[in-house]
């Protein structure tokens, strides 16, 4: 059994709750909790350049981009929602739970891949706030970036994330709270201020899109929210076994949603007046330009807060998945592996790459494709089973309940790779295009939803792993009220 911290808990200010389960007594959880928590996963200018995007590269216009900014969060965030639930019937992390489907050897395989796309969606972020930093330098004292500013920047957001990633749950969802209030007060200034200034004729009379334009822009928007669905658990795990599991997909859902909507139509608002916008090497100095200072800069500020806990809320899930590949060093520490990788990959983005936007998206698809494999497996085990052996997750020998054969549940790794080959194969970015991405799915950046189908598909039809009997007080069958957010 590996040696976890088995003190953790949701009151202190430091938790030490490692990949054990949590315990019933200590879920006090609600579920309304969660919204302030994924409205903070999508505090990001990000948005405003994606929603930038899907007009100029897209050629959308706004009724096109309104349609996408509204499915794209239901589609992904709704898996989110779904996979969540499974945090709340086994009261562990994501990738801990995912052992009892994939073995205790085999979970290593989509673990590591996971763990190391993560390197590259929180690079990407702390390069946002390092750019925010700079931004509002040189908007308040004149201050232009060069090298040395761009590694203290970067060193100054990385830091503040490890700290507050390392505080865990408690701290998270505290500052969340705060930070959606900040950000929904200055989200609605920004907006007043577009509605008074920007020239409507001019963003009404563009022309429309194609439709394959369209579904192209739900996958690169929808593309962002699949990159949290194996997190989805570690922020359920101290929800009690009754809470309502649609008020969790609709809580997923709503706090998502009503940042990601008005934030690319912002961006896409925005592309009108700054049709270079997309295209930047430094995806938000525009904000500065855009707006007056006297809003840019307490708005920066605050979207800076919003960036720095997208990347605490990464780092805090991989840390658990850095536990999960067997580094055996308390959580906190763990994180501190994802930091140095973000110094280090952020600063070659910022010096070396010459396209932020280009890179972005081209990350983001391969992102999405990484995890949808394991999604689709891993979402078909959830409709066979309703609880987990705790003790079976935490003990890593032969003796576990969730060993199989040799360490391994062939059905899950056979769909997971053929699943991950499949969606590769129909996936195309700047520096790597498979053969089908031609073909209508390829075009539109769907690879990753044919990465979650044939996963699921496969995995449902081969012979199904034999499942052991839960020990812990679980319930055989998920009792699920008619709650609503208040559960």
């Amino acid at each position: 059994m590996p040696a976890e911290p088995a003190d953790g808990g949701t009151e202190s200010a430091m938790e030490t709750r490692g990949l054990e389960p949590v315990p019933d007594a200590e879920r006090g959880g609600r579920v309304r909790e969660l919204v302030p928590t994924w409205v903070a996963a999508n505090i990001s200018v990000l948005l405003l350049t994606m929603g930038a995007g899907l007009v100029i590269f897209n050629g959308l216009n706004i009724w096109q981009v309104l349609v996408v900014a509204a499915v794209a969060p239901v589609v992904s965030y709704g898996i989110v929602g779904l996979i969540s639930i499974a945090g709340k019937r086994g009261g562990a992390p994501g990738m801990a739970l995912s052992r009892a489907v994939f073995g205790q050897r085999g979970n290593l395989f989509p673990g590591a891949l996971i763990w190391v796309a993560r390197w590259g969606w929180e690079t990407i972020n702390a390069v946002s706030g390092a750019y925010a930093v700079l931004t509002v330098l040189d908007l308040l004292f004149g201050i232009k970036s060069n090298t040395a500013l761009i590694v203290v920047t970067l060193l100054f957001f990385v830091g503040c994330t490890f700290l507050v990633s390392g505080l865990g749950i408690t701290a998270l969802r505290v500052c969340s709270t705060w930070s959606t209030y900040l950000f929904g007060a200055f989200s609605v200034l920004v907006l007043g201020y577009l509605v008074f200034t920007t020239d409507w004729s001019v963003v009404f009379a563009k022309p429309a899109g194609s439709t394959a334009m369209m579904v192209a822009g739900i996958g690169t928007i929808a593309a962002g929210g699949i990159s949290w669905v194996p997190s989805g658990p570690d922020f359920t795990r101290y929800l009690p076994r009754t809470a309502s599991s649609r008020a969790v997909v609709g809580a997923t859902v709503g706090g998502a949603g009503i940042v990601v909507l008005p934030m690319v139509l912002m961006g896409a608002v925005m592309a009108v007046g700054t049709p270079d916008l997309a295209t930047a090497q430094d995806p938000v100095s525009f904000i500065g330009e855009l707006l007056p200072t006297w809003i840019a800069v307490p708005y920066l500020l605050v979207a800076l807060v919003g960036m720095l806990l997208i990347n605490s809320m990464s780092m805090y899930s991989a840390g658990f998945t850095a536990q999960t590949l067997g580094i055996k060093v308390p959580r906190a520490w763990a994180v501190s592996v994802n930091a140095v990788i973000s110094l280090v990959f952020g600063f070659l983005l910022m010096v070396v790459a010459t396209s932020f936007f280009g890179s972005f998206i081209s990350f983001l698809t391969l992102l999405a494709v990484a995890f949808s494999a394991w999604i689709g497996v891993f979402g078909v085990d959830m409709l066979r089973r309703t609880s987990y052996d705790g003790a079976a997750l935490l003990d890593t020998t032969r003796t576990s309940a969730y060993w199989y054969r040799g360490g391994f549940a062939w059905q899950a790794m056979t769909a997971w790779a053929a699943a991950l080959v499949v969606g590769l194969l129909f996936t195309e970015v700047d520096w790597f295009g498979g053969p089908l991405a031609t073909t209508w799915i390829g075009r539109n950046g769907l690879g990753w939803v044919m990465g979650i189908v044939t996963s699921g598909l496969l995995y449902a039809v081969l012979p199904r792993t034999a499942v052991p009997a839960a020990t812990a007080a679980a319930p055989e069958r998920e009792p699920e009220p008619a709650g609503s957010l208040s559960n």
